[in-house]
């Protein structure tokens, strides 16, 4: 079978990949370290440019390679796959280089129901390991078959343990495996930090969109803005399917006496609720602002949600460098 080389520009690195391959594949497959999450098209963690050479380009969301992106000459690599030999430019983002990806052994330390399908987990490191990231980013559990699932961090970084929010999947193995037969005290294997989903500096008013267990992340991004005294403006617009579904509501309620620029938005799409908006969550973002030119949002949830909050809000004045997402892929492809 022929084979395509790949060379990265700046370093001079070189690898092969097949022709089924994408360049990520290709990239992990020879051992070399490009950055990357999701390897679904839906992060943009693994963005860079292609300098020459032709190549296809498979289905993607639109919101982790947006049209300024293409523009720039970037692409996803995993979603390209070579129809020559190409050269190459990774974009390393500055939180790869600061926080760097590593394996560790970590300790259940506690399983808390937050509500009928929502798990609250910590995870304790060994004694004097340093786990630094960037509040927003996630880990990945490695199963014993070498499959990984994806969950973000919902502490923030100074907390001594790692804090996870699991929603029980239907038919999801790893999730089933959390609500019925994990053990506390028991051991496990990590990758993290990963991905690029942190807040940005700016002086810009933020508005967060957090759909389901989205809430964990940015969870992380407030608690380590309320530490560091960040006194940005934040609309925080949570939806779920039903009012059931929400958790961890007195901590928001907490957070509003902390925060005076806060302003939360519960949503619900059933509109069984008195307490909630009803209909979809960036919906209700479309309701309130009119004019989204000096606004950033932080989108995290499933991926039907940022996709569409992305073409809706872009749409609606929103510029699509200001828009930053985390979304969860409950199927993850990577091996």
């Amino acid at each position: 079978m022929p084979t395509y080389k790949i060379k990265i520009q700046s370093s001079g690195l070189e690898f092969h990949v097949k022709p089924s391959q994408t360049i990520l594949e290709g990239a992990i497959a020879s051992g070399i370290t490009l950055p990357y999450g999701c390897q679904d098209g839906a992060c943009g963690s693994c963005k860079g440019k292609v300098i020459s050479g032709k190549y296809f380009l498979n289905e993607y969301q639109s919101s982790a390679l947006t049209d300024s992106d293409i523009k720039a000459g970037n692409t996803l690599y995993c979603k390209s796959m070579a129809q020559e030999d190409l050269v190459i430019e990774p974009n390393i983002p500055e939180v790869y280089d600061q926080y760097s990806p590593k394996v560790l052994p970590v300790k259940v330390e506690s399983l808390t129901r937050l509500n009928h399908d929502v798990m609250q987990m910590f995870l304790k490191l060994p004694a004097k390991e340093t786990f630094r990231f960037k509040a927003g980013q996630y880990i990945e559990f490695i199963m014993g078959d070498g499959s990984r699932r994806a969950f973000s961090m919902a502490n923030a970084p100074l907390d001594s343990m790692i804090e996870l929010h699991l929603r029980l999947i239907e038919g999801g193995k790893f999730t089933s495996f959390v609500f019925n037969e994990m053990k506390e005290k028991s051991i496990h294997r990590i990758e993290g930090p990963i991905g690029q989903f942190y807040l940005r500096d700016s002086e810009k008013p933020i508005i967060f969109i957090a759909g389901g267990t989205g809430f964990a992340p940015i969870k992380s991004i407030i608690e380590d803005m309320i530490a560091n005294k960040n006194k940005r403006k934040i609309y925080l617009y949570r939806g779920v399917r039903s009012e059931k579904d929400f958790y961890m509501n007195e901590l928001v309620n907490d957070w509003i006496k902390k925060l005076e620029g806060l302003t939360y938005i519960p949503v619900v799409e059933d509109g069984l609720s008195e307490d909630a908006r009803s209909g979809y969550v960036h919906h209700a973002v479309l309701e309130d602002f009119k004019n989204l030119n000096d606004i950033q949002v932080y989108c995290c949830g499933a991926p039907g949600l940022v996709e569409n909050a992305f073409k809706d809000l872009t749409k609606s004045g929103l510029p699509d460098d200001q828009f930053f997402a985390d979304a969860f892929t409950f199927a993850p492809k990577k091996k």
